[in-house]
C-alpha cells in the first residue's frame, strides 16, 4: 500500500481529478498512437473505478456514447453509460446492445485483469481468458476499421493470443507505458484497423 501512495502517478491522478493511475497509461498510448478520435463510440471493458472512460469522454465529444462495464460498482461519470455485471451473462450483454441502441461501436478498450494470487499458473491463465473475452466481445461489437486495446502479461498463451489479435487486425502493437510499474510484465496490445 504504501508503494501506492508514494507512486508519482497516483499523486499525479489525484492532483489532476482522474479516478485512478491508470489514466497515465492510457494518455501515453494516446499520445503515441492517438487511437481515441472525435466522433467515436467506445466500449469499455473492467472500467472500475472509470478512469479510462473519464479521460475518454472529453475526447470523443458529447453526441458520442462511452459505455462501461465492469463487475465492480462505479460511481456515476457525467456521460458515461455504466453497466454494473458480468458480460459473460446474456443478461449483461443484452443491456449493453440496449444502450448502444444500433450505434457502431469504434473502440473496445480493456484494463481488465483477475485478482492476482501472486501464483502465476493460476493468474496467467485468468489474464489470458480476460484478454480472450474482450477479443471476443471487440470481435461482436466493432465496426470495420475499430480499434482494441487490451491489457496482457507477457507468459504462458501470450504469444498465442497476439497472433489471434493479427489475424482479426490490419496492425497490431505492443506497448509498454510508463506508468506501468517496470518490474511488473504488464503491456498492452494495440490493434488497429479491424477487419
Amino acid at each position: 500500500m504504501q508503494e501506492h501512495f508514494a507512486d508519482e502517478y497516483v499523486k499525479m491522478a489525484q492532483a489532476q481529478g482522474y479516478r485512478s493511475r491508470a489514466v497515465f497509461k492510457l494518455k501515453e498510448i494516446q499520445d503515441k498512437d492517438q487511437l481515441i478520435k472525435p466522433g467515436m463510440n467506445i466500449i469499455d471493458l473492467g472500467a472500475a473505478p472509470g478512469g479510462w472512460s473519464q479521460f475518454a469522454r472529453p475526447i470523443v465529444g458529447k453526441k458520442n456514447k462511452i459505455i462501461a462495464l465492469d463487475i465492480l460498482p462505479m460511481e456515476p461519470l457525467e456521460g458515461v453509460d455504466f453497466i454494473q455485471g458480468d458480460f459473460r451473462e446474456q443478461a449483461v450483454l443484452d443491456q449493453l446492445y440496449a444502450v448502444l441502441d444500433g450505434v457502431p461501436v469504434n473502440l473496445v478498450m480493456s484494463d481488465m485483469a483477475p485478482n492476482m494470487s501472486g501464483n502465476k499458473g493460476v493468474d496467467q491463465p485468468s489474464a489470458i481468458y480476460l484478454g480472450e473475452l474482450a477479443l471476443e466481445t471487440a470481435k461482436t461489437v466493432l465496426t470495420k476499421d475499430g480499434v482494441f486495446l487490451v491489457k496482457l502479461f507477457h507468459g504462458a498463451g501470450f504469444e498465442a493470443f497476439f497472433k489471434e489479435v493479427q489475424q482479426s487486425f490490419a496492425k497490431v502493437a505492443i506497448r509498454k507505458p510508463k506508468a506501468s510499474r517496470p518490474r511488473s510484465n504488464e503491456v498492452y496490445i494495440l490493434a488497429k484497423g479491424f477487419k
